[in-house]
């Protein structure tokens, strides 16, 4: 079963960088984004819904320490109580405060790779690594060894 999510652009961007955006909706529906985060990734899908439902006030302080696009999408994700994902590590901290179940674009090749909608993730960490999408090497290394692809 699909599970509801709330996307931040670093995900967005990540999985656009690579040529698999299309690895989203295999795995989550609805696909939700504030309009922050649309007006920066501005590449609209069919698949990917803006929704204005976030709370502006919690947005408002939220941007004290994030961009609009994180702060909508944290408001956004705690508003709806559905999981958020980013990669932003101050967007991750935040988020985490307030409760919510998070991931990233690391988790979400995981998940693609244990529901065999991919066949390994080395080669797209890999791409992530030459677009300039950087992952740091200790969780890249956990990633192969939870993937069971380390050797």
């Amino acid at each position: 079963m699909k599970e509801p999510v709330v996307l931040d652009s670093t995900c967005l961007i990540g999985f656009e960088r690579i040529g698999k955006l299309e690895l989203l909706p295999t795995l989550f529906e609805p696909i939700l984004i504030p309009p922050a985060v649309y007006a920066e990734f501005a590449k609209p899908n069919q698949w990917l819904l803006v929704d204005q439902r976030f709370d502006a006030s919690l947005a408002s302080v939220l941007r004290m320490a994030l961009g609009a696009g994180e702060s909508e999408a944290i408001a956004l994700a705690k508003q709806l109580n559905i999981r958020f994902a980013t990669d932003d590590r101050q967007a991750r901290a935040a988020a985490q405060q307030l409760g919510l179940r998070i991931v990233g674009t690391v988790g979400i090749l995981l998940r693609a790779k244990s529901a065999g909608v991919v066949n390994a993730i080395t080669p797209l960490l890999d791409a992530l690594d030459q677009s300039g999408f950087r992952i740091g090497q200790t969780l890249r290394d956990e990633a192969i060894r939870v993937a069971n692809e380390d050797g």
